[in-house]
């Protein structure tokens, strides 16, 4: 079994308070559970309107999927959504 863990850091720079912060984040996130069948939830900087920290885990047998699964994750966060900047984000895997 193999286990994806996918850090995203993102910058929300049209976010004047945390209530748009939640809305633009609640959005985003129910897009990507939808399209891509992951887990996903925001994991630190809780209390910051201006930047979110997103993880995204994801479980397969194999490791390639799993890999390519998060990076089109990645990409389509960074590719569809003009509300957000997108940072840096990092990729793991777990065996």
């Amino acid at each position: 079994m193999i286990v994806g863990i996918c850090t995203i850091r993102l910058g929300l720079p049209g976010t004047a308070s945390l209530k748009d912060k939640r809305g633009v984040l609640k959005s985003l996130m129910a897009r990507v559970h939808n399209q891509f069948n992951v887990s996903i939830a925001e994991v630190a900087e809780n209390d910051s309107w201006h930047s979110a920290v997103l993880g995204v885990a994801a479980v397969s047998n194999d490791p390639a999927y799993v890999e390519g699964l998060l990076n089109r994750v990645v990409q389509w966060i960074d590719e569809s959504r003009l509300d957000v900047s997108l940072l840096d984000y990092e990729v793991e895997l777990v065996r």
